[in-house]
């Protein structure tokens, strides 16, 4: 069935809303999109339901006028900050001998049944990290294997109940009542890993405006995600307090000057060493500021953060398994040298930039780094790449499967296109002489096979009828 889908993703600068359907080749076809300014949101949390329930009933709103068609189901990026995760396992006998759909479905259940989550939290992903069928080696989709047992490991990601309730009561304002919920982190590695970077261990870091998020990937599956409440609006921040600026004025100095790797001393080849900036309270004053100064600000802010992601992840003990490397995206990604630094601080441990997968459409560029989770959303549901997992509503998610499409397709001759009397009288014709030769053909294969009985010709059953005719006069 092909459902039209409303994907949100609530960030703490911007709401983007997209509503997509899966086209004839299953490929992502996008029927309108949305952006509204983040309002009544900080850090991923709704701080103002009002405000927060305006902004996203305006993004749905303009995403809805381009498209008349009903939304079927609805996905919600959610933050990191306010979830946990844990690991599970389950086990369940196989009693056909054939794994099924049930079976996984029961195993994955089973797991969850099996773990201990936090009375105030609520599910919001049960991603199985591998499967065994009678103790064999590990498998990543046991279904139509043979086997007496079915055993499955899985990563089980929490939300507050509070957090997702406030979310709930936001969307009910745009008139939606259900969704899927879908953690910010894991919805970016799915719109931005390939499957080799999936299967071999990768780390994605999404910087946005207020928080970092980062999960962690290996064999195919999430293994673990982590949160930071530091953005590139803290750099803004940095920019307005150190200078005596405006807000405005910091975020435009932080997006044409900020670099992590241009010269800005004294005789530098760009010619630029400082810049003219408005003082707080008085506008129509300014000052030169030195754009060295400038750097070391905005080099300062990204190092803590790009050191307080290794420091977790050294402690949790997966930066030694992140053998394909560290991919960042999100809106920080754009900031000139940060991959540099990267470097450095991650120890030699490959880094790249990446943008999501650009899906094409009259609406909206994709191909940014902002875009990386509204990208995971709408991958999470149509894309043909996901695995199976229970969702937020502990409800599998299934791989998705393409269906042969029977097309029905007519040639006409265009010289006859406005003679349609003509072109019926052809078709009659056609039709006629088909049922002819159909008819004749199937009067030879009966004369030749004798288990078929031959059926009377009009002129033989009138002469029949005229024979039972007398009988019954003459009894």
């Amino acid at each position: 069935m092909n459902n039209t889908l409303l994907a949100i993703d609530i960030g703490s600068s911007t709401i983007t809303a997209v509503i997509a359907k899966h086209d004839l080749e299953y490929n992502i076809n996008i029927l309108g999109t949305g952006i509204q300014n983040s309002e009544g949101i900080n850090k991923g949390l709704i701080i103002n339901i009002e405000e927060a329930s305006k902004a996203i009933k305006n993004a749905v709103t303009l995403a809805k006028r381009n498209t008349t068609e009903t939304i079927d189901e609805s996905v919600v990026s959610i933050s990191g900050n306010y979830t946990k995760s844990i690991r599970s396992s389950g086990s369940v006998n196989v009693p056909n001998g054939l794994i099924t759909e049930t079976e996984i479905n029961q195993v994955m259940q089973m797991a969850l049944y099996n773990a201990t989550i936090v009375p105030e939290y609520e599910v919001v992903h049960v991603v199985p990290i591998f499967f065994k069928v009678d103790d064999s080696v590990d498998v990543n989709n046991p279904l139509n294997m043979n086997g007496s047992r079915l055993e499955v490991a899985v990563y089980i990601v929490t939300a507050k109940r509070t957090a997702l309730t406030n979310i709930k009561s936001a969307l009910k304002v745009s008139g939606i009542e259900e969704s899927r919920f879908i953690l910010d982190g894991y919805a970016s590695a799915i719109s931005v890993l390939d499957n080799q970077q999936r299967k071999f261990g990768t780390t994605v870091i999404n910087m946005g405006s207020t928080t970092t998020e980062f999960v962690c990937y290996k064999g195919n599956s999430l293994i673990h995600n982590g949160f930071i409440p530091v953005g590139s609006n803290h750099i803004t921040n940095d920019l307005s307090v150190m200078l005596h600026t405006p807000p405005l004025a910091a975020e435009r100095i932080k997006t044409e000057y900020g670099s992590l790797t241009k010269d800005y001393t004294p005789n530098n080849e760009l010619g630029v060493t400082k810049v003219k900036i408005p003082r707080i309270g008085d506008e129509d004053t300014h000052s030169e500021v030195a754009l060295d100064y400038i750097q070391t600000i905005i080099h300062a802010r990204v190092e803590e953060v790009l050191v307080l992601v290794r420091n977790q992840l050294k402690k949790s003990g997966i930066l030694d398994n992140v053998t394909s490397g560290i991919v960042i995206t999100g809106g920080m990604a754009n900031l000139e040298g940060i991959r540099e630094l990267a470097d450095k601080i991650f120890d030699g441990t490959p880094i790249s930039l990446s943008n999501p997968k650009n899906i094409k459409n009259g609406y909206l560029n994709f191909d940014e780094p902002g875009m990386s989770t509204i990208v995971g959303l709408l991958e999470y549901k149509l894309g043909l790449n996901r695995n199976y997992e229970l969702d937020s509503s502990k409800h599998l998610v299934k791989p998705i499967r393409k269906e042969a499409r029977i097309e029905n397709k007519t040639i006409q001759n265009p010289q006859m296109n406005n003679n349609n009397e003509f072109n019926e009288q052809i078709n009659y014709n056609q039709n006629t002489q088909a049922r002819e030769e159909v008819h004749n053909k199937s009067q030879e294969v009966r004369k030749d096979d004798p288990t078929v009985l031959t059926p009377l010709s009009k002129e033989k059953k009138k002469g029949v009828s005229k024979f039972w005719s007398k009988i019954s006069e003459w009894f």
